[in-house]
């Protein structure tokens, strides 16, 4: 018997079966039309269930940054430690996310929420046919494997090649770098975890949660603040480039070991924005290193890998090609020199991968 396609509304009711049961309790349960889409959609996926999930991360990942995609993670367990909540702590953590009560979420803000899953849903499902037709076809002819892409880029530094791992998907879903570099302001205060930055999504995947949403251990912010009582730099911001080392609490499960805070964001005096200079990112970048190389000695076993947002292309307001320039003028200089750490890049669109990809004959817009 053939598989049923995915339509829009039989697909969105079976995320909301997802919804009430949570991914833990979703491997043998009959979800056909999500199922169809998988087959088409996630490759190397080996159960149903395995292959269901993937393909529901992918298309929360390309909701649009901000509460949508925040609450989406949460309604559905794919925020860090939220795997196996109860449906109702999910709801009522998604339902903070926009300031409203849970039943008004529940009635307006979670139909609106998973509609938009279930419209990416079917899109991904589609997708392959409009790719053989040669439309939409990821940058450099390579297709994501289950809702993530890797991909590795080698580059000529002086007389020698440097291997650099590129990764597309949010940057709490990486897994076996030792060290995540994340933007921050020069006060070293942090966003909080409910918003969608690098910083936020670091923070709350750190974060120790209880079962019903409660924090019980918030070793980022901690972290930071220890390191300024230390450094007598409480209440007063640091220098832009400063780079200050953390611990990654629950990351250390997925094998991140440490979490690099770069002071490189300004505050706008009277303003809610930010101010990012290209020589203050290169600045921080080269203080990663050193902190790197200061860390390594000490740790067992030694710090060897190390992952790149593109530092400032966010409320910074960098083009992408200006942050990754200013990222990997640090980046070639430290190459060039013979070290061998093991550079990766996180990034969270095609356009930005596509960017990193094109190092090896040089940047431009």
């Amino acid at each position: 018997m053939a598989s049923p396609q995915p339509d829009l509304a039989s697909t969105l009711e079976e995320i909301r079966e997802v919804r009430r049961i949570g991914l833990v309790r979703l491997r043998g349960r009959p979800l056909p039309h999500l199922e169809s889409a998988a087959a088409v959609a996630v490759t190397g996926a080996r159960t149903p269930g395995a292959a269901v999930e993937s393909l529901l991360r992918r298309a929360v990942s390309l909701l649009d940054e901000g509460t949508l995609r925040t609450a989406a993670e949460y309604t559905l367990g794919f925020a860090q430690g939220t795997r196996d909540w109860p449906a109702s702590s999910r709801r009522a953590r998604a339902a903070s996310v926009y300031g409203v009560s849970v039943e008004r979420f529940r009635k307006d803000h979670e139909v609106m929420v998973l509609g938009q899953v279930a419209e990416h849903v079917v899109r991904l499902a589609a997708a392959p046919a409009e790719q053989e037709a040669g439309e939409g076809a990821p940058p450099g002819g390579e297709r994501e494997r289950g809702g993530v892409a890797h991909r590795t880029v080698r580059v000529l530094v002086g007389d020698r090649q440097v291997a650099l791992t590129v990764h597309m998907h949010p940057v709490d879903l990486l897994r076996d770098v030792d060290v995540v570099v994340s933007p921050i302001n020069v006060h070293l205060a942090l966003p909080e975890a409910y918003k969608s930055s690098v910083a936020a999504s670091l923070r709350r995947a750190a974060t120790v949660w209880g079962v019903t949403g409660d924090v019980i251990e918030d070793p980022v912010h901690d972290g930071l603040r220890e390191w300024a009582a230390e450094h007598g730099t409480s209440g007063r911001a640091v220098l832009p480039g400063t780079v200050v080392a953390t611990g990654s609490g629950a990351l250390t499960a997925q094998g991140v070991r440490r979490i690099y805070h770069a002071a490189i964001a300004v505050p706008r005096a009277g303003t809610n924005d930010y101010d990012v200079l290209p020589t203050h990112v290169t600045a921080a970048v080269s203080r990663t290193f050193a902190v790197l190389a200061e860390e390594s000695g000490r740790t067992a076993p030694p710090l060897r890998s190390v992952c790149f947002p593109l530092l400032g292309s966010g409320r910074g307001g960098l083009p992408y090609h200006v942050s990754l320039g200013a990222v990997w003028a640090a980046v070639e200089a430290e190459s060039a020199r013979g070290a061998d750490w093991d550079i990766h890049f996180v990034v969270r669109t095609p356009e930005a991968a596509a960017l990193v990809a094109r190092i090896a004959s040089g940047i431009r817009p």
